[in-house]
């Protein structure tokens, strides 16, 4: 199996693995810490947080850049541009650190009116530590960065998934000594820390990466600039648009309908996360094609092929939480976030547009043609607010979910459609032809699963168990037999034979 193929199975893979580990141990973490100590470690998490922004979107440009390089100018180009994104890396760092120091000693100045005086201390050395981790991973980024681009996949993701199985682990038992939320950023730390460290050697000695700083390239540093302006002014519109609904909902309605419009957010990040986790394995080989000029028709069959694929996989996570997503929704959140389904419903439904098309986020960057995407989605978020305020003082929560899913459906559903055939050159008619032909092999598995759910009631986890798995085996014959073309389905026989002793030897 080669590293593309490992790192799309890998990345699915830690999605389970990090979604599950996430349904288990948050509710043993927020026991143990407390609401006060868990709102406090969210609060300054959440604020420091925007310091990642500092990198101003150039996170995103080194791919496309190493690949040009590659292509031009071969090695020495390379350890040119790894050079200079190791400068400017390391001064990003060192400005965060700057302004993180500023935070620090300012943070009485800003938290003292909701925090008490132990809290403000405890604050202090979680700011600290976290303004610490940013400033390193700024230039480790060029490490991580090196990997994707050399599509060393296999490698990157298991250090992942060791990463996510290694953080509960290591952080239950000081949780349980009494270390608070200082304990949950110092596991943070020491994990990044390590995870860095194997980064930065495999490079060195597996990858043999150069750096070479020379004559530092102003006239490139300007091209970048222009290029990852747009990457992050679309930072901040996503920053904002996801956040928006909360906001509001905490001004109209208060905490309540805050906390269950945010247990249903946070089931669709969930799912966005099913296809979102692939999309860098093929960065390099988008900005591969464009910067060898292998044309449009390639690019739009890689996109089709891999959109089938996350929306297969996604139809069968959307129609079974149609089916029981209110009984898990209940034993997941308890019977207070019943509301939470509907809108979780609400939000999932349209965002799986863009979550099938995420490949072209990175085919837009390839081409320097992303410019657009942001200023569509400065209205969508202007839009998500003119619509949600009406909808948020009539129906709550529903109503600013509602919101944000007409934009989704008039941003991404028409506007980046009719911008990705009309101007990226990508064909999109082809794409929703072979979208929609997979639908008619859903119809059987759908139409039993609602048979089942209205000749049983399917209760707590054990009910949504039940259901889910014959349910995955009924989809995925129907799909595999019906709508899977000779590729695909050599795909799934592909990992079949990984996971399945041939029984010789």
């Amino acid at each position: 199996m080669n590293q593309k193929k490992a790192g799309v199975l890998l990345s699915y893979g830690q999605t389970v693995l990090s979604t599950v580990i996430s349904l288990v141990y948050t509710p043993v973490m927020l026991r143990l810490l407390g609401q006060s100590e868990y709102g406090l470690y969210t609060l300054v998490n959440g604020f420091i947080s925007n310091l990642s922004l500092m990198s101003f979107g150039l996170g995103s440009a080194y791919v496309r850049y190493y690949a040009r390089a590659a292509a031009e100018d071969g090695e020495d180009g390379v350890a040119r541009i790894n050079g200079m994104f190791m400068v400017i890396f390391l001064v990003i760092g060192a400005l965060s650190l700057l302004v993180g120091g500023v935070l620090v000693a300012n943070v009485h100045n800003i938290f003292h009116a909701k925090l008490t005086p132990q809290e403000i201390e405890t604050a202090r050395v979680l700011m600290a530590l976290l303004v610490i981790n940013i400033a390193v991973s700024f230039p480790c980024s060029v490490f991580s960065s090196y990997i994707t681009a050399k599509e060393r996949f296999f490698f990157q993701r298991v250090i992942s998934m060791i990463r996510t199985v290694l953080n509960p682990i290591v952080m239950l038992p000081m949780l349980l000594a009494g270390f608070g939320s200082i304990s949950l950023v110092v596991v943070t730390l020491v994990l990044s820390a390590v995870t860095d460290a194997f980064n930065i050697l495999y490079c060195m000695r597996r990858l043999n990466m150069r750096l070479t700083f020379g004559r530092f390239d102003f006239a490139l540093l300007r091209e970048m600039g222009g290029f990852s302006f747009f990457i992050f002014l679309n930072m901040i519109i996503d920053q904002i648009n996801w956040t928006v609904d909360t906001t509001l909902l905490g001004i109209i309605s208060g905490t309540t309908a805050t906390a269950i419009y945010g247990a249903g957010s946070q089931i669709h990040r969930y799912y966005m996360t099913l296809s979102t986790s692939i999309s860098g394995v093929f960065t390099p080989q988008i900005n591969r094609i464009v910067a060898r000029g292998e044309g449009d028709s390639a690019l739009t069959r890689l996109f089709t092929r891999v959109g089938r694929i996350q929306f297969m996989l996604l139809m069968l996570v959307l129609t079974g939480f149609i089916f029981v997503g209110e009984p898990f929704v209940e034993a997941w959140g308890g019977g207070e976030y019943e509301g939470a389904f509907p809108i979780a419903l609400m939000l999932m439904i349209p965002v799986t547009i863009p979550l099938i098309q995420n490949l072209g986020i990175e085919i837009q960057r390839a081409k320097n043609m992303h410019q657009f995407r942001s200023k569509v989605y400065f209205f969508m978020a202007l839009g998500n607010v003119i619509v949600s305020i009406p909808l948020g003082y009539r129906y709550e929560g529903l109503g600013c979910a509602l919101g944000t899913a007409v934009t989704l459906l008039i941003g991404n559903g028409l506007v980046m459609n009719w911008y990705y055939h009309r101007h990226i050159g990508l064909d999109m008619r082809y794409f929703w032809k072979s979208i929609l032909s997979i639908v008619p092999a859903i119809v059987p598995a759908a139409l039993l699963g609602m048979l089942a759910v209205r000749l049983h009631e399917f209760t707590g986890y054990g009910g949504v168990a039940s259901f889910a798995l014959p349910y995955c085996v009924v989809y995925t014959v129907c799909v595999y037999f019906l709508a899977m073309n000779a590729e695909e389905k050599e795909l799934v026989g592909s990992v079949v034979r990984r996971l399945v002793p041939s029984g010789r030897g």
